[in-house]
């Protein structure tokens, strides 16, 4: 009996050790595939020496001129505040490694977006990859994102990003969205308005301030919000800034001709 018994003790712990075994190299080759996708795709991603020919392209599309002036002070510190709030450290490599992991197991799991993309990142987006989804197009994403890091300084890739990206209105980069939803140029944006061009940016659709401004008004209150946990702005200046009037102008001034436009 105690032979028998020992018999099967053995199997079902042979059982268990087999069953873990497949279940560690199971894990290990999901761990290891999107590594292995990286490698490769770092090697068939377009060089990021390009980025500057795509967003001239697509600035041309859009009517505005390329290289615009640098995004003015106010804006670039909503928008990093915002979007990307370490984009200046000196260890930032272009994207975020937990949020890269937190967004793949996402995908994997089919869980909902779960954001986190950097400045970089949204711009790879743009340009290489605009009406592509999925794994496959998340990775490119962080591979081009690194390749930009290394290809071009910050300022450049936040002035690129600043002339592609969508503000809605039928606006594309911040010379054109200053000028039109406010008649000004960037330059002149004060913090409310700087606030609520960086905020526009997570859904340019949802929370345009034409269309829907309480949407809109809450995005603003988020980005001085931000502003305020970053040190850019107390919270006495956050509150003095959400009180004054954004100055929003008739939709159809700077539509065509783009008057207030930065130009070179």
């Amino acid at each position: 009996m105690k032979t028998l018994h020992a018999k099967r003790l053995r199997t079902a712990r042979g059982r268990e050790l087999f069953a873990f075994t497949r279940l560690s190299g199971f894990l290990f080759a999901l761990a290891l595939a999107p590594i292995v996708l990286l490698g490769l795709l770092f090697l068939v991603t377009p060089p990021a020496s390009r980025a500057s020919a795509l967003v001239r392209a697509q600035t041309a599309q859009h009517r505005a001129n390329f290289p615009a002036p640098p995004p003015p002070e106010r804006f670039a510190k909503a928008l990093i505040a915002t979007e990307d709030h370490r984009f200046y450290s000196r260890l930032d490599p272009g994207i975020d490694p937990t949020a890269v992991m937190r967004a793949v197991v996402g995908m994997v799991l089919g869980w909902r977006d779960q954001g986190g993309s950097t400045i970089e990142q949204q711009l790879a987006k743009l340009l290489y990859t605009p009406r592509n989804g999925g794994l496959v197009a998340e990775l490119e994403q962080v591979v081009l994102a690194v390749k930009l890091n290394f290809a071009y300084t910050k300022p450049e890739i936040l002035r690129m990003y600043s002339e592609t990206v969508y503000f809605g209105g039928g606006y594309y980069g911040v010379g054109t969205a200053s000028c039109g939803y406010f008649g000004r140029r960037p330059s002149d944006l004060n913090w409310p308005q700087a606030a609520m061009l960086a905020g526009v940016l997570n859904a340019p659709s949802i929370d345009n301030p034409r269309m829907n401004p309480r949407a809109a008004r809450a995005r603003e209150r988020h980005v001085l919000a931000r502003l305020v946990a970053v040190g850019d702005l107390s919270s006495k200046q956050a509150r003095a800034a959400f009180t004054q009037p954004l100055g929003l102008v008739p939709a159809a001034r700077g539509r065509t001709s783009n008057p207030c436009a930065p130009v070179n």
